[in-house]
């Protein structure tokens, strides 16, 4: 597999959070004009992949995208599209791919919570959600992208064999999860280690785990 040297790719320092405006559907904004990701309907992946053709993998909170970068270089023949909201974050992940002449991955600059419309129906293989920001503080739960409405989205855009991809290293958020999860009712769950765990590259949050000793969680979602 092809290695990237990222000392090439200075990381540019940006805020951990993005406004906390774009953690809710822009339909909800009444106010002032905000910078917002564009809310899209539909997408020509021709624009978007060099097939042409749409993603098999998603990646919701790609961060700076050291995963999708890693994952899309072991996955040659697999698109795999990110979502991010750090505009910032996006641009360097866009950069490292075009540079690098990856073009089976994309990084997009959108919001989950204003849903995934331009995604066909039981077209994905596998949807990743890891290491989501925690938002430890109850007032600020309703930031959480996890909901009944994303896992809705998912259950729709997922194969009828599809899978969930779950990590954090904060128990509470796994605990969220598993409420989220049980309210739902449209997903199979089950704690993974080792092998069981078949994703062959790590985050970078996996990596800085491994490396300080802090214990994470995994969690595999099977579409019911």
């Amino acid at each position: 597999m092809k290695s990237i040297n990222y000392s090439k790719y200075p990381v540019p320092r940006i805020r951990h959070h993005a406004n906390s405006a774009l953690y809710f559907p822009l339909k909800q904004h009444k106010g002032p004009r905000i910078l917002y990701p564009p809310v899209i309907d539909e997408i020509n992946w021709k624009d978007v992949f060099s097939t042409g053709k749409a993603p098999i993998y998603l990646d919701i909170g790609t961060g700076f995208g050291k995963f999708l970068i890693e994952l899309s270089l072991h996955d040659k023949n697999i698109n795999t599209l990110g979502f991010e909201l750090r505009r910032g974050a996006v641009e360097w992940a866009n950069k490292v791919l075009s540079s690098e002449n990856i073009t089976n991955a994309k990084v997009i600059w959108y919001s989950a919570v204003n849903g995934f419309p331009f995604i066909k129906t039981a077209s994905i293989e596998k949807i990743f959600y890891l290491f989501p920001d925690p938002w430890v503080k109850k007032r600020h739960y309703k930031r959480r992208a996890f909901s009944v409405e994303l896992l809705d989205e998912v259950k729709r855009m997922l194969k009828p064999k599809g899978t969930l991809y779950l990590m954090t290293d904060v128990p509470e958020v796994d605990e969220f999860q598993q409420e989220i999860l049980s309210v739902h009712n449209g997903f199979s769950f089950s704690y993974v280690t080792g092998e069981e765990w078949d994703l062959p590259v790590k985050t970078n949050h996996e990596e800085f785990c491994l490396k300080k000793n802090i214990p994470f969680i995994r969690m595999i979602c099977r579409k019911r």
